[in-house]
């Protein structure tokens, strides 16, 4: 009788905790959500654009200072394979030394991440970011360019190349946004250029996202979600947000 009430108990304290992570919003990203689950649809209803944002601020820092720990057991990766409900989307250039999940700390689960040359915005890019945030809930888009961007230099360069010319062309309304206000050597040896050349892709592309596409623009306004550009330094590993 006593083992029983005992056993009562303890199946009580197990609901009782397990209820309390389930309706306790996490502090997204960073080592503030290492643990073996993904964030649930009750968990992500609960996190603001702001919290989320500072998540991703704090898992960069993170990995600035090399305090990575590995997230993704094999009880959070059994778990992902029921229902996804991220944070954030990350539209960043399709640049290999970009790990966007690891300059993060992100694990499965924590955000979407679309990538293409130049963090340019066409349809489908569009559609995938109506996808993370309308259907999915997730609550923050960060536009992430970065330095030595070979998409940018490219673009500097005017290379025609197959369909990589329909690509860069693009980038080129950025190069042009400078024409009269950058008083340096535009030219794709000069780093400032290339760098104020990528900022002003970043920025691009986030004026593109808001004029077409009327779904995201209504869910920023109502203060559903924030968007941001940001860009990545490869020496050091820190994300500059703009």
């Amino acid at each position: 009788m006593k083992a029983l009430f005992i056993a009562s108990i303890l199946m009580v304290c197990l609901y009782s905790c397990k209820e309390k992570v389930e309706n306790q919003p996490p502090a997204f990203g960073g080592a503030h959500l290492i643990d073996t689950t993904i964030i649930t649809a009750n968990q992500q209803a609960k996190l603001t654009p702001e919290k989320i944002l500072e998540g991703l601020k704090e898992g960069n820092k993170e990995y600035t200072e090399d305090q990575l720990v590995v997230r993704n057991t094999s009880a959070r990766i059994r778990q992902a394979s029921t229902g996804q409900y991220p944070g954030a989307v990350v539209l960043a250039c399709m640049d290999s030394r970009v790990p966007v999940e690891d300059i993060f700390h992100a694990g499965i689960g924590d955000m979407f991440v679309t990538r293409v040359a130049g963090n340019i915005v066409n349809e489908d890019i569009l559609g995938s970011l109506e996808y993370g945030c309308k259907v999915s809930g997730a609550k923050v888009i960060i536009v992430l360019g970065h330095e030595h961007c070979g998409a940018i230099t490219s673009a500097i360069k005017d290379v025609k190349l197959g369909n990589i010319t329909a690509l860069l062309a693009k980038i080129t309304p950025a190069i042009k946004n400078l024409d009269n206000t950058y008083k340096g050597d535009k030219k794709y040896t000069n780093d400032d250029y290339v760098e104020k050349v990528c900022e002003e892709n970043v920025r691009l592309s986030i004026k593109n996202i808001r004029d077409k596409s009327p779904i995201i623009k209504d869910m920023e306004t109502k203060h559903e979600l924030i968007i941001i550009g940001a860009v990545y330094d490869m020496q050091t590993g820190v994300v500059t947000f703009l």
